[in-house]
């Protein structure tokens, strides 16, 4: 499979995980503001969850543009990313359904957590087809941010039975971490 098939297949997968999250924002049967005070969680969530889709979506584009080889550990290693960002949505509902209580909060994290540890396999099978002295693993290094970012989730997931409020202050961090793509990827294509 080319890299370009691989890429607009997920693409295609983060697209419909995006038009599901945006689906449990009901229309609001009332015509003034207090009609919408139910939504702001469920929009809350849903803005939490778009922005994490759309960092994986980026940082998806930027580490295939520094990819030559796919095989079939790859091809596999994206689709366990991609099974984990399929749960996004539901999380992301049941969460802000719920007004951020803390076992749904906890379960958000823990779907953020393995979609992370998802990407860092992924990220270690392309190394591995392109070999250790590839753009990509020169580009990634130590990877300090993906491993801070673990770390977090980690801790915001027992986190959230003690406050919810502070595992998505967490949760909100790690976005704003990612926020900006990554540097040392985009470095690779100012040459």
């Amino acid at each position: 499979m080319s890299k370009g098939r691989l890429e607009a297949f997920t693409d295609g997968v983060i697209a419909i995980l995006i038009t599901i999250m945006v689906l449990d924002l009901k229309v609001p049967t009332g015509a003034d503001a207090a009609a919408l005070a139910p939504l702001f969680p469920v929009f809350l969530t849903y803005v939490l969850s778009f922005v994490f889709l759309g960092i994986y979506w980026n940082n998806h584009h930027h580490m295939l543009q520094a990819t030559t080889r796919i095989d079939g550990r790859v091809l596999w290693a994206n689709l366990h990313l991609l099974f984990w960002l399929s749960l996004v949505p539901f999380v992301t509902g049941w969460m802000g359904a719920n007004h951020f209580a803390a076992l749904p909060t906890a379960v958000y994290g823990a779907v953020l957590l393995l979609a992370g540890l998802a990407y860092v396999v992924l990220q270690a099978a392309i190394i591995s087809s392109q070999g250790k002295g590839s753009r990509l693993a020169a580009a990634v290094g130590r990877d300090v941010k993906g491993k801070t970012s673990a770390a977090l989730y980690a801790i915001a997931i027992p986190i959230a039975f003690a406050n919810q409020w502070v595992s998505d202050a967490i949760y909100v961090g790690v976005a704003l971490l990612w926020l900006v793509p990554d540097k040392r990827i985009e470095a690779l294509f100012r040459d």
